[in-house]
């Protein structure tokens, strides 16, 4: 698995009074930005990556973390946990852009959106995955067995099973049954690559190949399917990128959309990825 010739094509600045980047999407021409501290989601146009608006949601923390877009719904998802507030919030993309929330588990992170559909939410404090219709009523639980603890976002594959990063594990990567049972796993002890440090977000190709954000080291992960082979991704970034946390890519465009924590808080448009 190789990644040959990606381009920078754009930087998504941070502007004077906006936060880290915590979460980044894109659906059709829209890029969807979630920083820190910040109750509004910046919409970008996903051409010029000038901005175009902000989505207002009512309530948004500083532990605000996860983002994912619906596009058989037309809609966004953005997990909150706030002083034991764990909600969910959706937001219409078409019309007002209204909004509506639900309860979830401890300390959701990270989203994703599965085949049937349905809003996956990663439930870091509690150690499971809960999958939720999009109009909030609860599908399934999947409570993590050993080696799937301290999850930070996770994402169905083809199988059915969901490949999960673990942000304080030495196990960094695990891809679990609907059991919550372990199936395979990927390590940094043996690893060419050196040490993972605190993995976040994680895309998937539709070939099940993995990339990650490795947060600690500065760099973004690509993992084969079997989880067998790993390299890091090269990408043509003077100084390298600084803290990644949010990553989307856009399989379609060979687009990768990847959101800086830390740094100058950028989020980098790189093309001509191919995995």
């Amino acid at each position: 698995m190789k990644s040959r010739g990606p381009t920078l094509t754009q930087v998504i600045s941070a502007q004077r009074g906006q936060g880290r980047v915590k979460a980044v999407t894109s659906l059709g021409d829209d890029v969807f930005v979630l920083r820190s501290k910040n109750q509004q989601v910046e919409v970008y146009d996903a051409v010029t990556c000038k901005l175009q608006r902000h989505i207002s949601v009512s309530g948004l923390g500083d532990h605000s973390n996860g983002l994912a877009a619906c596009a058989h719904y037309k809609c966004l998802y953005v997990s909150d946990s706030d002083w034991g507030h764990e909600n969910l919030h959706r937001v219409e993309l078409i019309g007002s852009n209204e909004v509506m929330k639900w309860s979830v588990d401890g300390d959701p992170t990270g989203l994703s959106v599965n085949k049937e559909h349905n809003v996956v939410v990663t439930c870091a404090g509690a150690d499971k995955l809960q999958e939720y219709t999009t109009h909030g009523s609860l599908v399934r639980e999947i409570c993590l067995q050993a080696g799937a603890t301290d999850p930070w976002h996770a994402v169905q594959l083809s199988s059915g099973e969901y490949v999960v990063s673990l942000y304080t594990s030495q196990v960094v990567v695990s891809v679990v049954g609907l059991d919550g049972h372990v199936r395979r796993s990927y390590g940094w002890s043996h690893t060419h690559v050196g040490r993972m440090k605190h993995s976040r977000c994680l895309a998937v190709t539709k070939n099940d190949d993995i990339l990650v954000a490795d947060h600690g080291n500065d760099r973004i992960l690509s993992i084969n399917s079997s989880l067998s082979s790993i390299q890091e991704l090269v990408l043509p970034i003077d100084g390298g990128i600084q803290r990644p946390r949010g990553l989307c890519l856009d399989e379609s465009l060979g687009r990768l959309y990847v959101g800086e924590f830390g740094g100058r808080c950028r989020v980098l448009v790189l093309d001509n990825v191919k995995l």
